[in-house]
């Protein structure tokens, strides 16, 4: 279902980059419009088989197999990166136009790219702009969709030529039954924290970007922050709660050598150095400016808490992939 959603609004974008950059095909090369429209098509495609043979554990051709769902999370991870390096290309050229004069920021466009007219790719029509501000609102949905097929892709790799003993491990289905299951009780805080991080955004994207006023960018800066810390305060808090409630649980832990295990672990501890190496330079930005405000103490406190709750969040995930089954 998650992935379905991340894919409608990633074919969303899809049609709006093509309606963008069919405004002035003549200015650019065929492979612009092509682009999208190949990739719409590997999502309605990747998604089918997503839907299809996700629960599958395949035992024929494992070689082909393996190799051709490894192609595919490498091109998941490949379309990632371009759309993380176009959203970042898009925000620094509109940073730079907002402070510059139009006759510089042509300048360095004719430095930095091809020697053909600028003039004719500029977005001048009403259609154009919305096709331009829409795609790059839709940029997120799309990294996520990435990486979520990149997920899938990757425990459909592990679960190639997998046996289930169907004996020792019983099926349980999940009934919703409310206030008598606790998992109700964590889908519905879920939810509430969902709705309040995608209003907070909102709100602070707002803010900063249409208000001249600092004091209404600080509010925004505020309550950025203090949302953020609030959540990775709990964050923390559950994790650690989890990592202790495993220490009364009964069953014993699994010391076996697991590759998929490892290379598991090894997975999100590369993935968590990214966020370590943001919240270490963050660290040292703060320490070493000046003046020294509210806003500040704010960074500070959240880049020291988004290092903890990793670090609490790691600790219990690979306590429970060490875990005995029931």
């Amino acid at each position: 279902g998650g992935l379905i959603l991340f894919a409608i609004f990633s074919l969303v974008m899809d049609v709006f980059k093509i309606g963008y950059y069919s405004s002035f095909y003549s200015c650019l090369s065929a492979i612009k419009i092509i682009y999208p429209i190949v990739q719409a098509i590997f999502v309605i495609v990747q998604t089918y088989f997503l839907w299809v043979s996700a629960k599958d554990c395949i035992h024929v051709h494992l070689n082909v197999t393996r190799c051709g769902l490894m192609l595919t999370l490498t091109t998941n991870l490949a379309v990632w990166m371009s759309a993380v390096t176009d959203e970042s290309v898009h925000k620094a050229h509109s940073k730079l136009k907002k402070n510059m004069t139009e006759e510089i920021f042509r300048w360095l466009l004719k430095v930095g790219m091809r020697s053909s007219s600028v003039e004719e790719c500029n977005c001048n029509s009403q259609i154009c702009q919305i096709f331009k501000n829409g795609y790059f609102w839709l940029y997120p949905f799309n990294i996520e969709y990435s990486l979520f097929a990149s997920a899938m892709v990757y425990v459909m790799w592990k679960n190639v030529g997998r046996f289930i003993d169907h004996q020792s491990h019983h099926i349980q289905r999940l009934k919703f039954r409310l206030f008598r299951r606790t998992f109700f009780v964590g889908i519905m805080l879920g939810l509430i924290i969902l709705v309040s991080g995608l209003g907070v955004l909102i709100l602070y994207e707002v803010q900063v970007n249409s208000s001249t006023e600092s004091s209404k960018k600080s509010q925004a800066l505020t309550m950025y922050y203090i949302f953020n810390i609030v959540c990775l305060s709990l964050m923390s808090l559950v994790c650690i709660g989890g990592s202790v409630i495993y220490r009364f649980d009964k069953r014993d832990m699994d010391r076996h050598k697991n590759p998929t295990r490892t290379l598991d672990v090894a997975l999100l501890m590369g993935a968590a150095l990214g966020q370590y190496a943001i919240s270490y330079y963050s660290i040292v930005a703060i320490v070493a400016s000046t003046p020294r405000d509210s806003i500040s103490a704010l960074n500070l406190t959240y880049a020291l808490l988004m290092i903890a709750q990793h670090t609490f969040q790691n600790v219990f995930i690979i306590e429970g992939l060490h875990r005995q089954p029931p």
